[in-house]
């Protein structure tokens, strides 16, 4: 198989650019145009005309109304899989098919068994791969990890994570009415728990055991626009308790639909002093007893290129790239691949059968 050299731009088609608010289009086509190891060559949708309209915007060369074009194309190296859960698995395939690197948005599959069956096929194909979750590589998140490690809180006793939103609550978008639907791969506990514990274990490793509570307590939910009342069966709380390979205990408290009042950080307890990691993925600390947290600024080598007028959501999405071309021209492993996306999907697993059993699971 064929790959661009160091010296080459890494060539990207995107699935899924709806020039209409999309991940795609907002994260991922800002991020790749400020950085010059890549270069988006496609773009495709369900429309012509809408691939048309993202091509012209972002100057991408090529594009296709439906995927199978882009996947195949001569000039795409990385094929990025940018759609809804429930239509990941037919598109990584088609990538692995042809032999392309392939960078899926979380989560792999819709299904635990789903996901098992691409990261198999992928490592059948011998190819790159990356899981977007942009979070755990952001400067803040780097610059905690290096802090715990080196000792900053003397040894660390817990963490708790607390994450209370208005997202997929009593009242949602019509585009977002599919997270209703426990089975489309896209609620409280697929995503937004996967996400945020996944940001806290990128600094502390890896849970030992755990007890978990995975709760619905919405019945319906209706779709903003058009005052439609549709049935929920996804979940909308989680709550874990549990160890990390370190001994050190964590837990979280994960809350869609939160009316007011939305909270999202992380606290980091040790024996010689405390860490604060925002919503912004700030880091704030303070060592030795009674003493206020303080921002602590991020070193200047922990970030990889300047966030300019990118969002954070793109600029985070920006050093995921950084990370896979990295690993692309010096075989390093920084961005996270699909097999973790197995391993953190077995954990999310766990955490609805120690929910369904009332038991607590060793990972």
């Amino acid at each position: 198989m064929s790959r661009a050299s160091t010296s080459d731009r890494i060539r990207v088609g995107i699935i899924g650019a709806s020039p209409q608010w999309g991940w795609a289009t907002y994260a991922h086509l800002p991020a790749l145009q400020t950085l010059p190891r890549f270069r988006v060559t496609a773009v495709s949708t369900t429309r012509q005309e809408s691939a048309d309209e993202t091509a012209r915007r972002f100057d991408v060369p090529h594009a296709f109304a439906s995927a199978e074009p882009l996947v195949t194309h001569p000039e795409v190296d990385l094929v990025v899989v940018s759609v809804r859960a429930t239509e990941h698995a037919k598109l990584v395939k088609a990538a692995l098919a042809a032999k392309k690197h392939v960078f899926c948005e979380w989560p792999l599959g819709a299904s635990l068994a789903e996901t098992t069956e691409l990261e198999a096929l992928a490592r059948q194909a011998g190819v790159r791969t990356v899981i977007g979750l942009q979070r755990r590589l952001a400067p803040g998140v780097r610059y905690l990890k290096d802090l715990l490690q080196e000792g900053y809180l003397g040894r660390l006793r817990s963490v708790s994570l607390q994450v209370t939103t208005s997202m997929l609550g009593h009242r949602r978008p019509k585009a977002y009415g599919y997270t209703a639907d426990a089975t489309q791969g896209a609620n409280t506990l697929a995503t937004i728990t996967a996400h945020f514990l996944d940001t806290v274990l990128a600094a502390v490793g890896d849970l030992r055991s755990a007890s978990a509570l995975v709760a619905r307590q919405l019945e319906q939910t209706t779709l903003i626009e058009t005052g439609e009342v549709i049935p929920v069966t996804a979940p909308d709380q989680v709550l874990v308790s549990g160890t990390l390979e370190s001994g050190a205990l964590l837990s979280a408290h994960i809350e869609a639909g939160k009316r007011n009042g939305g909270v999202i950080g992380a606290t980091f307890t040790g024996t010689e002093g405390d860490l604060y990691l925002s919503h912004d993925l700030k880091v704030s600390g303070a060592r030795g007893d009674d003493q206020p947290l303080q921002l602590l600024p991020i070193p200047e080598q922990y970030t990889w290129g300047p966030q300019g007028s990118l969002t954070d959501d793109a600029y985070q999405t920006g050093q995921l790239y950084t990370a896979f071309a990295r690993d692309w021209d010096e075989g390093t492993s920084l961005a996270p691949d699909f097999t973790y996306a197995l391993k953190l999907h077995r954990i999310l697993d766990t955490f609805a059968e120690s929910s369904a059993s009332g038991q607590r699971r060793t990972l």
